[in-house]
């Protein structure tokens, strides 16, 4: 088999035989050009791999030629060559479609990090409706599937935007899976769910005895995702001191764990997600803008449920059949009145608040069809609001949840739990009758109380 073929494409034959010898070690063949047009005039001629291109060149800049590789040859992957801190010349090659970036004066080891990333890529696939995990056919699925396999070939850090439950980590999940470092740890965290005190320690890891408690070495989420990717899930709710170290270690690929003293390098992607509005956030003082300049190089946003058509009673399909496999049970259909009143709700929970709906509403149906009652949707308080459905108006139906303060999910959980409650005391805790009461199956009934911790396992 042969060995890869590499062009480097500067204008200083120093750095040009730097790269063809340090490629030569790792069995990576290379040609090289020293302009513009020698690139182009080359890239006509043979096939490559990988391209590394310096930022300034005589006849112009390095991200006219990413560019030009980004139409005419989009499955080559090219890197830039950035001056010694030159942060917007790098961002706005990654924008462009570069892989990646190095800075001058050239860092070998981060530079065969690079090299053996982008050699992994994998042919050229789009994921498709069937085939994946993210189910759905609107034209506004169609579009992230094309932007995420996009991403998947890129190293450039993404910010991921969209309300809660419209699956932002599954998104995340598919960039690093479809990627060159799919191999490696795909390692998530819920910024807002790490207390303050131990953020430092949770993230760049820490050293025996640094501070009380420190019983032993650790290691941060940083180096647990060497080599993979980091997922940073609500990044908004980082507080600001650690926004400062968190951009440090961005920026330059290293970190150094608590009581350490020096500094340890890391090859890590970052992608980030939150349902707030980062651009307010930095508005009002809460996010740091360079943080967000950083983690914003392309941002990815996933269409709330109410926007994207019959896609709707599509995944309704989709998750019933799984849910009726998974419980054992002959998969219902979905009657024409549940359809439209699928069709016709906000789904302020999205995909997350579809599934709830859709295991009560199998809970609940005796039969083998799925009635609207079943469904059990959010009737009061409501108000009128828009969605696209299958190419036109209509109106829908925004649940309110009457002051309460935690999320929809949370408030129907507690009305079926208090409802089941009543009709349980009602029938002096006699499972048989409350069921009755209920209008549901002795089964069913077990089912829910044992997703709300109340079943004793006693058989009546």
């Amino acid at each position: 088999m042969s060995n890869p073929l590499a062009l480097i494409v500067d204008d200083e034959p120093d750095i040009r035989e730097l790269l063809e010898i340090t490629l030569s070690r790792m069995n990576i063949d290379a040609r090289t050009a020293d302009s513009l047009e020698s690139a182009k005039a080359l890239l006509r001629k043979e096939k490559f791999q990988l391209c590394l291109t310096d930022m300034n060149l005589p006849d112009g800049s390095g991200i006219t030629l990413v560019q030009t590789i980004q139409r005419d040859y989009p499955n080559l992957p090219v890197a830039v060559i950035t001056a010694y801190g030159s942060m917007e010349a790098a961002v706005a090659s990654l924008k462009a479609g570069a892989f990646d970036f190095v800075s001058k004066p050239v860092e070998l080891a981060r530079l065969r990090d690079m090299v053996n990333t982008a050699l992994k890529l994998r042919p050229d696939e789009i994921i498709h409706p069937e085939d994946s995990r993210l189910l759905g056919r609107s034209a506004a699925m169609q579009e992230l599937r094309e932007k995420i396999h996009k991403l998947s070939r890129s190293q450039a850090p993404v910010y991921i935007s969209g309300e809660s439950g419209t699956g932002k980590e599954l998104v995340a999940r598919l960039i690093h899976e479809l990627g060159p470092r799919a191999d490696n740890p795909f390692v998530p965290v819920n910024c807002g769910a790490i207390p303050s005190e131990l953020m430092e320690s949770e993230f760049f890891g820490h050293k025996k005895g640094s501070f009380t408690g420190a019983s032993e070495d650790k290691q941060g989420l940083f180096q647990a995702a060497h080599e993979g990717t980091l997922f940073l899930d609500e990044v908004a709710d980082l507080p600001l001191a650690m926004q400062v170290k968190l951009l440090r270690a961005i920026q330059e690929k290293s970190i150094r764990p608590v009581g350490h003293s020096k500094e340890m390098p890391v090859n890590v992607r970052i992608v980030s997600a939150t349902h707030k509005d980062l651009a307010t956030e930095v508005d009002a003082g809460r996010f740091r803008q360079d943080l967000f300049y950083r983690i914003n190089v392309i941002q990815v946003k996933v269409p709330p449920l109410r926007e994207r058509g019959d896609d709707i009673l599509y995944l309704a399909q989709n998750f019933l059949k799984k849910l009726s496999k998974d419980w054992g049970v002959a998969e219902p259909a979905l009657g024409d009145a549940t359809r439209e009143a699928l069709r016709h709700y906000a789904f302020p929970g999205n995909v997350r608040e579809l599934q709830n709906i859709l295991e009560r509403a199998l809970t609940l149906c005796d039969g083998n069809v799925i009635l609207p009652e079943h469904l059990q949707l959010p009737a009061h308080n409501t108000q009128s609001a828009t969605a696209t459905v299958s190419g036109t108006a209509a109106p829908v139906k925004t649940a309110s949840t009457d002051g309460h303060g935690g999320s929809l999910e949370d408030y129907l959980f507690e009305i079926e739990k208090t409802a089941i409650l009543k009709a349980l005391e009602d029938t002096r805790w006699n499972r048989t009758a409350a069921a009755r009461k209920l209008g549901m199956t002795f089964r069913s009934l077990r089912y829910r109380l044992k997703k709300m911790g109340l079943d004793d396992d006693d058989e009546e």
